[in-house]
């Protein structure tokens, strides 16, 4: 237990500039007491005793603002910032080392108590404020959910999903885009993620630069193996084909010779 308070101090004092010192992350972070008032009652939970988690779960929310069902499943080093407003439901899962911020909203879109109704995060996922992830899906490993936006599919591994509704945006995508913006002597920053046509088209104009770039490399490549082989071919001398004109081109050929 106290292994596990000590973990989740020392994650909160790195992710948090503010925090100045182990004594106020124990004291003065609402995040950490919910976590910890969430084991008691999810603990309570496992053994059967549902009342007395859902009485520890309304005191943390009572005391901290954040509630948290007993029911759900919360891994290592989540960190909680502000937490205000935070809702996680009954059949939540949050794995080790994520970030929730505050108003975020775990929730679910099924009435049906067997169902898997609320979202499941992988390891190092970032929930931004005001968020809302509703339903019994899977948000990949490292994912980014954007300030106030709200998710109804599943989040790949390492996307960012912004908007409302959400949009997936791949983290692979947007890094080569904004190697080729950085190529192309301006600022990727000014590629903005929204549906302003302007930065769609400036978008479209990166990965456009970015492919014909990318088809110019591959034809200088070919130019230079073709270039490469021509210069390691033997030079033979032109022979005429008809018996004519070859007779004449080996008397020629054998004065040389002689001479």
């Amino acid at each position: 237990m106290f292994a596990r308070l000590r973990e989740d101090i020392a994650c909160i004092r790195e992710r948090d500039p503010a925090a100045r010192s182990s004594w106020e992350v124990l004291t003065c972070y609402p995040g950490l007491h919910a976590l910890v008032l969430h084991r008691w009652a999810h603990s309570c939970w496992q053994v059967g005793l549902k009342w007395l988690g859902r009485f520890i779960s309304q005191v943390a929310r009572f005391l901290t603002g954040i509630e948290i069902h007993p029911g759900a499943s919360i891994g290592r080093r989540v960190f909680i910032d502000h937490g205000m407003g935070v809702v996680v439901g009954e059949t939540a899962e949050i794995g080790d080392d994520c970030t929730i911020y505050q108003g975020v909203t775990l929730g679910g879109t099924s009435l049906s108590r067997s169902a898997k109704r609320h979202p499941t995060l992988g390891k190092g996922v970032i929930v931004g404020a005001n968020s809302q992830v509703l339903g019994g899906f899977t948000v990949g490993d490292g994912a980014r959910i954007g300030s106030s936006a709200v998710v109804v599919k599943p989040v790949p591994a390492g996307a960012t999903a912004v908007g409302n509704p959400a949009r997936i945006i791949q983290a692979e995508a947007e890094s080569r885009r904004e190697a080729a913006a950085a190529r192309m002597g301006f600022s990727a920053y000014g590629v903005t993620q929204g549906d302003d046509p302007v930065s769609q088209a400036m978008r479209s104009l990166i990965d456009n630069a970015a492919g014909h770039e990318h088809q110019i490399a591959l034809l200088w490549a070919a130019i230079e193996k073709l270039a490469a082989q021509n210069r390691q071919l033997p030079l033979e001398p032109c022979v005429p084909q008809d018996a004519a004109t070859r007779e004449t081109f080996d008397a020629e050929a054998l004065r040389q010779k002689v001479n």
